[in-house]
């Protein structure tokens, strides 16, 4: 991850050519953390954070940054204070499922609706159900969603589990096994499998068969926070005006065993000795050793050269093939963490960081950790001379599998679209990083060692890609309508258009009242399906304007009312293409051009409701 060897040497912590430093002096983990963690946390409105370092079975460095409650100036103590792991939370319940998979009470290869009595998972693929070896490998083939129901800040709106399962099943879109997309439906599904089979629910079956027998005593599943925790919680914060805003503890009870615990960095390590130590920690065994390998050794990837997914762990590329990482990373709205693993080097990465400026610091403290400790050689290959040619069948647009496809945020996916080109110089560039070709279908970044493998048919035909150590999803190549540059093209023409209809009326206005007839009822036709678009725009903007944040919390006002205009252009589109018709059969308005320009409003509408209908703009599609 060489893109980041400019930050250490701007923060002065290590070199190219230094060598790695030792990982086993604790002043020399401090001095490196401090260093990049202290000034992009003030740099980027991060209030709190944790770090923990473990090698060979012994806490090298442990340490909190910032406050827990801003407010009052409590800092962040790395024994105690608890951070939301977001999906890191799935570990508990991968672990979970195997356990009562190694006692023989459930089967990773069984049908889930043989264990699901409360609904079942839709028939959508006949005779290829969904199996807990599919959930765990993220291949069940749902869409993904989140806008308004995965996390909330109300527990007023906490349900039953098995409740919300139901109320919120996404879509099957492609058969099980076939393509990874991530899923916390899924996720959450297993965790009811779990509570469905063990006869306890699911935050209690976590506590009495993992975190109690591994003395983790400050975390939990449960939501909203148990009073006798709180103290220790780092609370969350958004930050405008020069200042901290607290925000209410994100609620994710709903979908629970996908994101839900919170945790203390010494329970992480607990946790990770249990793993890197055949299962068992301090004499207490959660998992058997075999279990454990089966969970390493068995998963999924596109392509064999890829690190994809174990049985719930994901492969990871720091630190290289040999350093052999798995954990997980994770997020909520507030908090992104990251938990690796490796058990050839017997070591525990975990931290975690709130507010706005999570990401950041996650990012840039997370890759400079491993290029510094786990420095990996970066042998300079020179791009084919002959790519030129060759490479024109990776160009063109892709998109994540990891989308929505049946509901109204399904148009982040082609916002998403990820441009692949082949440049000058005879490397591809894939959302603006340079790659040049070291194998078949494979890709080294130009100043890094991450890789990127393209998939192609019997014909040759490229069908996707993915990237090394990013195991939950694929890229594949976009229909037309499903880029960034034709949904900017219909937008831009729309709001032309229309808005242009109604300047033309303001300067026009005394020309628009003496009309009469069907000459007044085509261009009432022209201002109706202008104004019923126009507004759509204008209310879809608003909502954005309150940030994404609160579209995960739930649906505003504001885009339902949104939700109206795509309708009523829709039925304006059909009254304007009757007016169109009778409008040359009659030779109303004075003149071809005016027709002409009548027509063309047509076409912009019919263009712009079948956007709306490609992204299903047209009725109230979204789950509340």
């Amino acid at each position: 991850m060489a893109a980041t060897l400019g930050l250490s040497m701007l923060f002065g912590f290590g070199s190219a050519f230094a060598g790695a430093p030792d990982l086993n002096d604790a002043d020399e983990v401090e001095a490196f953390v401090d260093g990049v963690v202290k000034p992009l946390m003030q740099k980027e409105h991060s209030p709190s954070g944790i770090v923990a370092v473990m090698k060979d079975d012994k806490i090298i460095f442990q340490k909190g940054y910032g406050y827990i409650d801003v407010e009052k100036r409590i800092p962040v103590d790395a024994e105690t204070s608890m951070f939301r792991p977001g999906s890191i939370s799935k570990l508990f319940t991968w672990v979970s499922v195997m356990q009562l998979a190694e006692q023989g009470k459930l089967d990773i290869d069984a049908d889930v609706n043989n264990y699901v009595s409360q609904f079942k998972v839709k028939d959508t693929f006949p005779g290829q159900p969904i199996t807990l070896r599919h959930i765990l490998t993220h291949t069940p083939g749902f869409e993904d969603g989140a806008l308004g129901y995965l996390i909330l800040n109300d527990a007023g709106r906490i349900m039953p589990l098995a409740e919300a399962l139901e109320k919120y099943q996404p879509t099957r879109v492609v058969a099980p096994g076939t393509r990874v997309s991530y899923s916390n439906w899924a996720t959450a599904l297993a965790g009811l499998i779990v509570a469905n089979v063990s006869g306890e629910d699911f935050n209690t079956y976590v506590d009495n068969h993992i975190f109690k027998p591994l003395g983790m005593t400050h975390s939990t599943f449960a939501e909203p926070l148990p009073a006798e925790l709180e103290p220790f919680m780092a609370k969350a914060y958004t930050y405008g005006a020069g200042k901290y805003k607290e925000t209410p503890y994100e609620i994710i009870s709903n979908f629970g065993p996908a994101g839900a615990a919170a945790v203390s960095a010494p329970d992480m390590a607990k946790f990770a000795r249990a793993l890197l130590n055949g299962g068992a920690y301090d004499g207490v065994r959660i998992l058997k050793e075999e279990t454990l390998n089966q969970m390493l050794s068995e998963g999924f990837a596109h392509d064999p050269r890829a690190r994809g997914t174990g049985l719930g762990f994901l492969k990871r590329d720091f630190g290289g093939p040999a350093f052999e990482n798995f954990g997980h990373d994770g997020g909520t709205t507030i908090f992104i963490s990251h938990f690796g693993l490796s058990i050839p080097n017997d070591f525990m990465l975990f931290s975690s960081f709130s507010g706005p400026g999570a990401g950041p610091v996650h990012q840039a403290f997370v890759e400079n950790f491993y290029d510094e400790f786990f420095p990996q050689e970066l042998p300079h290959v020179e791009p084919p001379a002959d790519f030129q040619e060759r490479g024109q069948k990776y160009a063109g647009t892709y998109i994540s599998s990891r989308n929505s496809y049946s509901k109204v945020e399904s148009i982040l996916r082609g916002l998403g679209s990820v441009a692949v080109a082949v440049m000058p110089d005879n490397t591809l560039m894939i959302n603006d990083t340079r790659y040049v070709e070291v194998g078949k279908n494979v890709f080294r970044q130009v100043d890094d060692n991450d890789q990127v493998i393209f998939q192609e048919n019997d014909s040759g035909e490229i069908t996707g890609y993915v990237f090394d150590g990013m195991g939950v999803m694929q890229f594949y190549p976009a229909a037309f309508y499903e880029t960034k540059g034709y949904i900017t093209t219909v937008v831009v023409l729309s709001l032309l258009v229309f808005i242009g209809v109604v300047v033309r009326l303001c300067l026009q206005w005394a020309r628009y009242r003496g009309l009469e007839g069907a000459a007044k009822k085509a261009y009432n036709a022209t201002l109706a399906v202008s104004l019923a678009n126009i507004l759509f725009f204008v209310f879809i903007g608003l909502t954005l304007a309150g940030g994404m944040q609160a579209l995960f919390y739930s649906i505003p006002g504001t885009l339902k009312l949104a939700l109206v205009f795509p309708i009523l252009a829709l039925l304006a589109t059909l009254y304007h293409l009757y007016t169109t018709f009778v409008v040359w059969r009659d030779g109303e308005f004075e003149g071809v051009w005016p027709r002409i320009r009548h027509t063309i409003v047509a076409f912009v509408a019919v263009l712009t409701v079948s956007f709306y209908y490609t992204w299903n703009l047209i009725g109230f599609n979204y789950f509340a």
